[in-house]
């Protein structure tokens, strides 16, 4: 006979389960026990844990076999209560896998010795394939030659195809931008350096559209080559080098806007006092008289994060040249970011390219953009809310000089569980993601699936392979609480330069608040301070100079002098006119692009030579009478405030 379903297939799944839950249950009640620590004891749970997990996984099988059409009797909620079923059984299989490595510790230290070696006999043996591949590439030229000619022509054709297929959804994330489905042909009708290309949908919509959701379509192959394409795109090694354009992305590296269009996405743009809606106050700047400073604004969410390493991070192909790795980090509640992107740059070394780190041990200051410490501040409600990590690097294809950025992954940590309360401050073992994140199941690393099926310890080691990253998140003190509360509603940046920040508001309260004959006046006001202090959020290395100025100056204060905060304000605003206001209008300083080495070496060391002539000098006067000394002119509008101005950059 046939096998059959028996009768109402998915409440006998649902008791079953419930029997299983009980028995794990069970089992981590006995397994806390004092008797539990006994060797035999220990041996027998975790026995039990592997027949357990056995017996889940077959019912995850069973579970997912079943269709609707089984039922005898229709039910309403069919898929959401399968669904209930299936995190259930996750929410086991991760109980019974913890229950596992606690019990067997010692012995998960020597597998973890055993794959750390097989790891760096693997990396050995890459070491000498990378060798074979030298001599074979020395002693096949002209094979190389005429592949890369057919890979030139090939790129060539793919340049100037006007359709292309799209391999995601993209909606609409600002006035002027056009929606489209995955598989959806658009026509291309201008190609923007910036990323965003201006297309043509069948419906003869026009928009402008993220071109690292595209692909050429080829009308041979159809719909069959755009989903072979999307599901390649995930893969992160050899082939990164030989494509067009690095594919793999999503909405932090989609988001060329806010560099190019607008500053939505900037910490300048969150660091500008909001208006309230009627336009007679402000938002989040207000005065407190007695203490005659601005009044602190405790917010929705107000913490401290430390990003620790990443590790097991794809390497990418051998004909492109890593510029920057770094990690970048934003808000975000699902559907879209809700603060600027904040940047930190990682460290690696030669023997682990495949581990990166952060806040390493330097002489003198850290700089900002390698600080691991952040702080984040949002008034959002939303119950979705979370951070979002994505690990990435900048490129440079040796071949044509293209510059590039690639995303290795993604990660979003949700800040509230479903009840609403704040997830606890630990560190966190966060496993990347593919593709974007309006996508689930997509790895980055298909010959590591985190869905490998075997024993607890196969799984165990297959996860040590998985790309992660490490974050912890800090309990805050009452005094780390209370700096917190001064900044912006939403913002998130670099603890190094969290106090200078401080000064920058209290500024902003003294002469918007406090220093203002008529509140209802409207003129631009005289403070070079309030004028350029935002773009040193842009250029890292100029607020490094002026922390360690502000360092140097603050180390010869007295304790009474540090307790005075109009004193240390008039000695910040001395220090920031020696040190910042120079800078910015030498004629010696490159400007700051990002990633290119040469450019940051020689910004440095101008600033350097500058810190030590203001040290010897002790001031910046002398060397600005100096004729030696050239500036470049600036009108005395870029000197001004016009907060009235910086509202309306912030409407449009």
């Amino acid at each position: 006979m046939l096998a059959r379903w028996p009768r109402d297939p998915l409440q006998c799944l649902q008791r079953r389960g419930q029997e299983l839950k009980q028995q794990v249950d069970s089992l981590l009640s006995e397994s806390r026990l004092k008797g539990a620590l006994e060797a035999s004891k220990r041996r027998d749970i975790y026995q039990r844990c592997i027949q357990l997990k056995q017996a889940i996984d077959e019912n995850k099988n069973t579970l997912q076999k079943l269709k609707q059409a089984d039922e005898p009797i229709p039910i309403g909620n069919y898929h959401q209560e399968k669904e209930e079923e299936h995190s259930l059984l996750d929410k086991l299989t991760h109980q019974l896998q913890e229950l596992a490595m606690s019990i067997s510790r010692e012995n998960i230290t020597k597998i973890r010795e055993l794959i750390e070696r097989a790891d760096d006999d693997s990396a050995e043996e890459d070491e000498e394939d990378d060798d074979e591949e030298e001599e074979s590439k020395e002693s096949g030229g002209e094979e190389e030659t005429q592949e890369e000619e057919k890979q030139e022509n090939e790129s060539y054709q793919q340049a100037t195809s006007k359709e292309y297929i799209a391999v995601g959804d993209f909606t609409a994330q600002q006035a002027g931008d056009l929606t489209f489905k995955k598989g959806e042909i658009l026509l291309i009708i201008e190609k923007n350096p910036d990323g965003w290309w201006m297309a043509k949908s069948a419906k003869g919509s026009k928009g402008l559209v993220p071109k690292t959701y595209l692909e050429p379509y080829d009308k041979e192959e159809g719909q069959e080559s755009s989903e072979e394409g999307s599901e390649e795109d995930v893969e992160v090694g050899d082939e990164i080098a030989e494509e067009p354009e690095a594919k793999q992305r999503f909405s932090l590296e989609c988001c060329p806007k806010s560099s190019l269009r607008g500053n939505q996405f900037r910490a300048s743009y969150f660091l500008q006092p909001e208006l309230t809606p009627s336009q007679l106050a402000f938002r989040d700047l207000m005065w407190n008289a007695k203490t005659g400073t601005i009044r602190s604004r405790p917010s929705h969410v107000s913490l401290i994060l430390t990003l620790w390493s990443c590790k097991m991070i794809p390497l990418p192909g051998v004909s492109i040249q890593v510029l920057s790795r770094h990690v970048r980090l934003c808000l975000f509640d699902g559907n879209k970011v809700l603060s600027n992107i904040h940047t930190v740059r990682a460290t690696w070394q030669p023997k682990k390219p495949r581990t990166w780190t952060f806040s390493p041990q330097v002489t003198g200051i850290l700089p900002c953009l390698l600080d691991g410490d952040c702080f984040l501040r949002s008034n959002s409600l939303s119950p979705d809310l979370g951070i979002l990590f994505e690990p990435g690097i900048s490129y440079i294809r040796n071949s044509t000089g293209e510059k590039g950025e690639l995303s290795c992954g993604w990660v979003f940590l949700k800040l509230f569980d479903a009840s609403g309360i704040p997830i606890p401050a630990k560190t966190y073992e966060l496993f990347l993601n593919g593709g974007t994140p309006y996508e689930k199941g997509v790895e980055v690393d298909h010959s590591v699936s985190r869905r490998a099926h075997g024993s607890v310890f196969h799984q165990m080691m297959m996860m040590r392979r998985e790309p992660q990253l490490l974050v912890k998140l800090r309990s805050l003190n009452r005094r780390s609480r209370d700096i917190l509360s001064l900044l912006p509603e939403i913002l998130i940046g670099s603890m190094c330069y969290i106090h200078l920040l401080i000064f920058y508001r209290q500024i902003l309260g003294d002469v918007l608040l406090k220093g203002r004959m008529s509140m209802r006046s409207a003129d631009i006001i005289s403070n070079p301070v309030l004028a350029t202090f935002p773009k040193l959020l842009e250029q890292p290395d100029v607020m490094d100079a002026l922390r360690s100025s502000w360092a140097e100056k603050e180390s010869t204060l007295k304790r009474s002098e540090k307790r005075d905060r109009e004193f240390l304000k008039a000695m910040f605003l001395l220090v920031y006119h020696d040190c910042v206001v120079p800078l910015l209008h030498s004629t010696l300083l490159p400007p700051f692009r990002w990633a290119e080495e040469e450019t940051e070496a020689a910004r440095w060391k101008v600033i350097t030579d500058f810190l030590k002539q203001n040290q010897e000098n002790k001031g910046a006067l002398q060397a600005l009478l100096s004729p030696d000394g050239v500036h470049e002119p600036f009108d005395i509008s870029e000197q001004t405030y016009d907060f009235l101005g910086e509202i309306r950059k912030k409407e449009a």
